[in-house]
Formats: structure tokens, sequence, C-alpha cells
């Protein structure tokens, strides 16, 4: 039996919106299935997932992976796992880093992804993009956003991007280590334990 995932997916990987403006061509990277209970909203693929199709395949991947205790068969089990960047295809490359996601998307697919995933009950918000879109401009920075985490618990977490880049914020905000991510390991084995 069809669900509305299975009519919705095969239009999102087929989607071509904003073709004109990625340098690689569009290649959506998404994972889901009806019955995940965790959704991750990060910014875009990068390069290397964007060659691969898989998603958080990089050295990112395996800090976010580290950061929820998961392995890679848990991570990419898409009955447990829903993943949904705010970009969907690689957006190009700037000067200090990957271009921002393309707006096209998140107004384009989220909200009948959503609808199509009953049983999501914690939705991880990773970086900037995702944290303004969900959650709104209530804190002015990221950090703020995520220091607040305690607001949105605990159906939904905003956490900095587990880029390498970012071992200079880890290290100026070691409160996140200490206090956020106990209570987001905490979280994803009680929703995945149910």
């Amino acid at each position: 039996m069809d669900t509305e995932l299975d009519q919705l997916l095969p239009q999102v990987r087929a989607c071509r919106l904003c073709e004109a403006h990625l340098p690689l061509g569009p290649r959506p990277v998404v994972q889901m299935a009806p019955q995940a209970r965790i959704m991750i909203i990060g910014q875009a693929p990068g390069t290397r997932v964007h060659e691969t199709g898989i998603p958080w395949n990089d050295p990112s991947g395996d800090t976010l992976r580290h950061w929820l205790q998961l392995s890679r068969e848990q991570f990419y089990d898409p009955d447990v796992i829903a993943i949904m960047p705010m970009g969907f295809c690689y957006p190009g490359r700037g000067k200090s880093g990957d271009l921002p996601p393309r707006p096209e998307c998140a107004p384009t697919w989220h909200e009948p992804l959503l609808a199509a995933l009953p049983h999501i009950r914690l939705t991880l918000l990773i970086g900037q993009y995702a944290q303004r879109y969900y959650l709104g401009n209530q804190y002015k920075t990221l950090t703020e956003t995520v220091r607040h985490w305690r607001d949105f618990a605990p159906d939904r977490l905003p956490l900095p991007h587990p880029s390498p880049r970012n071992r200079r914020w880890l290290s100026q905000n070691p409160w996140f280590e200490q206090e956020e991510l106990p209570a987001l390991r905490a979280r994803v084995h009680q929703v995945l334990e149910r």
C-alpha cells in the first residue's frame, strides 16, 4: 500500500526548481520513511554528500552521530531517522564556505513531507537557517538560540553545526557539551526506546 510519502519522495528527488542556480546540478538529498521518529533538519548538502547522495556522509556527520550516540546503521535507518535539509541540493561555494541553502526548498517541500511523517517526536534544528525558519527570530544569534535550548525542549532542539570549522565555537561555549549534549542524548534514546 502506497503512503503519502511514497508519492512525495519521487517528486522531491525529481525536483528541478532551482536547477539554474546549482553549480553541480540538482541532486536532492533526503532520507525518511513514514515510521521515522526523529527528524534532522540541517542546512544543505556539501560536495561530498552531493557526490554520494548520502546525507551527513562527511566529518560533520561523524560529529553529529557522536553527539547523538548513534551508530551509522541507526543513523541511516529511515524508519528511525528522517533527514531533510533546508536546501536539498548543494548550493555552491562562496567566499568563506558553502553558500546558504537555496530558498525554494523549505517552503515547497517541508510542510508536505512533515505532514507525511506522523511519528516524529523530536526535531533537531542544526544551524542558523533551520533555527530561524522553525523557531523565528526570538533570539538574535545562533549562540543565544542554542543557549536557550530548554525553551524548545523536549520536541525541538537547536544545535550548532557539527562542522570541524566550529571547534572554536565549541571551545568558547563549553556549556553545550556539558548541558545540552547529555540532555540531547537522553531525549534521543527516550524517543528510540518507545
